[in-house]
């Protein structure tokens, strides 16, 4: 079994194709994915690049998929070195880093300014490893 963190990112293109993550894998996310992808989409549905109602219909098509949600204090305080080590302001993007680095195989993101950033910390897959 292959374990990838996903970010909001990759949970929203999952939803807009409704696609179906094979069962061999096991996606991984932290607890703040569910924000996050709702702010995505709400930036979204308030730029009117999206209606409110596929909106909706991808927010509960996340809400569906397996994940399993971790947010615990060594994640965090992981996410806080990532963080210091990257020179990043924030430590958003370094939880999805720090869970990558902790328990999974792979990060899966579409942000390619992100995939580049952690080269060398983590192992970035292509989107299409999850289908």
């Amino acid at each position: 079994m292959a374990k990838y963190v996903i970010g909001p990112d990759v949970a929203v293109r999952l939803a807009e194709e409704r696609a179906e993550v094979r069962d061999e894998h096991q996606l991984l996310a932290p607890t703040l994915i569910r924000s996050h992808a709702l702010s995505l989409l709400y930036g979204r549905v308030r730029r009117g690049e999206l209606p409110k109602k596929a909106a909706e219909r991808q927010l509960d098509f996340i809400r569906g998929l397996r994940i399993r949600l971790l947010g615990d204090r060594v994640l965090q305080a992981t996410a806080w070195k990532v963080a210091e080590e990257l020179g990043w302001a924030d430590t958003y993007a370094a939880e999805y880093v720090a869970l990558a680095r902790l328990h999974a195989d792979a990060l899966v993101t579409l942000d390619e300014e992100l995939a580049r950033d952690v080269k060398g910390l983590v192992p970035v897959a292509a989107f299409d490893a999850l289908i």
